[in-house]
């Protein structure tokens, strides 16, 4: 779909871009046999300029040209042709906020390989692990996962970061990852219900009671998520490419679902739900 994508250029819409698609010109190459589809001549300059240099810059990887120049619901348009070099990110912390609270663990997908990471353990080997990527795709990740990652360790990541907030908004689903999850026919199990908040108190369980069911739940939970986030985005691009004239030929079939490495613990989360809440069942925030 990069290919076929105008709407990194400046001065070019989601209208434009269609009207050039409706002209017959579908992908960058068709510029280079000259100006057939009558694009007023300043334009199809500007409009052969950027499409040389944007080949140029997707023979040498570089996904970073165009998430920069593109706003951030329309990066899912890297996808395919980043996605063997895209990671998953997702983020577990003492508390809701980033100031005065720490990143407890960290769960990092790729498609084929879960990595994860504990705080007090191997947290720090995070850093030179997702130097491998070039793209990193979140949930609302832009607000807080990278901001909270970077002032902890005090590097940036550089990567093109797809949060997938701002394209399942622009698709209507809004309310949280849980509550898109569940828009979008995603189940999760044992752990229906159980959210950042739960996540604290998993920790809580954990370092106060050296409860290491407490902690495989927590790491269970936090690998579900990048787990899922593949899923989402795959299910996303689809739902966009089939605003354009592409779908048929730029679909994606849905990713398997890899085997998580921990099971959450029932006993674990019916007694916080019950100490903390007074509750027993489901519940949600």
């Amino acid at each position: 779909m990069l290919k076929n994508s105008f709407i990194h250029i400046p001065g070019i819409g989601t209208n434009t871009e269609r009207q050039l698609w409706d002209s017959g010109l579908s992908c960058w190459e068709q510029l280079e046999s000259g100006n057939p589809h009558r694009i007023f001549p300043k334009r199809y300059e500007k409009i052969f300029a950027y499409t040389k240099e944007s080949l140029e810059q997707l023979n040498n990887k570089n996904p970073k040209y165009f998430s920069d120049l593109m706003p951030p619901k329309e990066h899912w348009r890297l996808f395919p042709h980043f996605r063997s070099g895209t990671a998953y990110l997702d983020i577990e912390t003492t508390g809701i906020s980033m100031y005065g609270f720490e990143i407890t663990t960290i769960a990092l997908y790729d498609g084929c390989s879960i990595r994860y990471y504990v705080k007090d353990q191997n947290l720090e080997t995070f850093m030179d692990d997702i130097q491998n990527y070039d793209v990193i795709v979140t949930y609302n990740g832009k607000v807080f996962d990278v901001p909270f990652i970077e002032k902890q360790f005090g590097n940036r990541l550089d990567q093109s970061h797809i949060d997938l907030r701002y394209i399942l908004k622009s698709l209507g689903y809004t309310g949280g990852l849980k509550m898109c999850e569940m828009a979008l026919g995603i189940d999760r199990g044992d752990l229906d219900g159980v959210d950042g908040y739960f996540a604290v108190l998993l920790w809580l369980d954990y370092q106060q009671n050296n409860n290491q069911k407490a902690l495989e739940t927590l790491l269970a939970y936090n690998i579900e998520d990048v787990v899922n986030l593949e899923t989402l985005m795959v299910t996303a691009y689809n739902m966009k490419i089939r605003e354009t004239p592409f779908y048929e030929s730029h679909r994606l079939e849905l990713p398997d679902r890899p085997e998580i490495p921990f099971k959450p613990d029932l006993a674990t989360i019916d007694r916080l739900k019950k100490q903390i809440f007074g509750l027993s069942g489901s519940y949600y925030y």
